[in-house]
């Protein structure tokens, strides 16, 4: 028999799925990064990012946020997104975002405290698409109250989402984006559980993408649950394969499974899946660096989607 507080809690998440939130907008310069291979008409280009938040132990070896924020954004604005979903991003970070890519609105929320830190912000075109609500909840038994965290999760996790109307067209999709937590296992599960329950209150006919940092591979349970939920791995489902090899490297780029220590993250840990009408079209790791430099300690994933 499920308890009172989990009937509770997913009573809570299908609602809060459906509810508005005021949205918190910055504007944004697209920049000329690197060549990306175009989109075929009518496709969306949706890329995911773990931007690596700003860190002094960076800093001390070159891969500090200052010495690599030009290159983050011209390799993420070179693929020619149309939607940005970003993970470990600071509000200073954003600020950048926002001075180089005035063509791109943005919504974020960020866990209590002084500093606004939007971890999990979702940039989207706005010649494109228009924004008709917003919103997200915290991945705990108490979803509705910001910072809170339960099961073996080390950090306080949230999930934000848009639901973004096609100016072309009138087409309606969703966007959801999260960073499931790096530590507890039991905490991932429930963490895409609760998403899942979200995401099912929707008719069947809604579009909905879901990205993110997962910190869970193919073999986790929380992948598992959302594969066997209804989630589609779009890079899985273009090359034919459980994704791609790995997708988190330490800065080391394809030296990373030499130089790992045993016991390191191995496999990948980021995903975009669809959910409903959404048809991958194309799909890749952006492995992109400079002189041996990359813009994250994480490769960034982009899809192209029909829905």
């Amino acid at each position: 028999m499920k308890s009172a507080d989990h009937l509770s809690r997913r009573s809570f998440v299908k609602r809060v799925g459906l509810a508005t939130s005021a949205s918190w907008l910055a504007a944004s310069r697209l920049t000329v990064g690197q060549a990306a291979p175009e989109t075929q008409p009518g496709a969306h280009r949706i890329t995911t990012c773990n931007i690596r938040l700003p860190l002094a132990a960076d800093d001390q070896e070159g891969n500090g946020w200052e010495a690599r924020k030009e290159m983050c954004l011209d390799i993420i604005a070179g693929r020619r997104p149309d939607v940005i979903c970003l993970q470990e991003c600071y509000g200073t970070q954003l600020d950048y975002f926002k001075s180089r890519l005035p063509g791109f609105e943005a919504y974020g929320m960020a866990n209590p405290g002084p500093v606004f830190n939007p971890l999990n912000t979702i940039l989207f075109s706005r010649s494109r698409y228009t924004m008709i609500s917003a919103g997200g909840f915290w991945l705990s038994q108490t979803p509705h109250i910001a910072g809170t965290k339960s099961w073996d999760s080390s950090h306080s996790r949230f999930v934000n989402w848009v639901d973004l109307k096609v100016r072309q067209s009138g087409q309606v999709f969703r966007v959801w984006n999260t960073h499931l937590d790096h530590i507890g296992h039991v905490a991932r599960e429930e963490q895409a559980r609760m998403i899942t329950e979200a995401a099912r209150a929707f008719p069947e006919g809604l579009p909905q993408i879901l990205t993110g940092d997962m910190n869970a591979n193919p073999t986790h349970p929380a992948i598992k649950l959302l594969k066997r939920e209804g989630w589609i791995d779009l890079y899985g489902l273009v090359h034919g394969q459980e994704g791609p090899a790995f997708t988190f490297h330490a800065f080391w780029g394809p030296e990373y499974d030499t130089k790992a220590a045993p016991g390191r993250v191995r496999g990948q840990i980021d995903w975009i899946f669809g959910r409903g009408p959404v048809k991958a079209l194309a799909a890749e790791v952006v492995r992109d660096g400079r002189n041996g430099r990359y813009p994250s300690d994480h490769y960034f994933i982009s899809a192209d989607v029909a829905i």
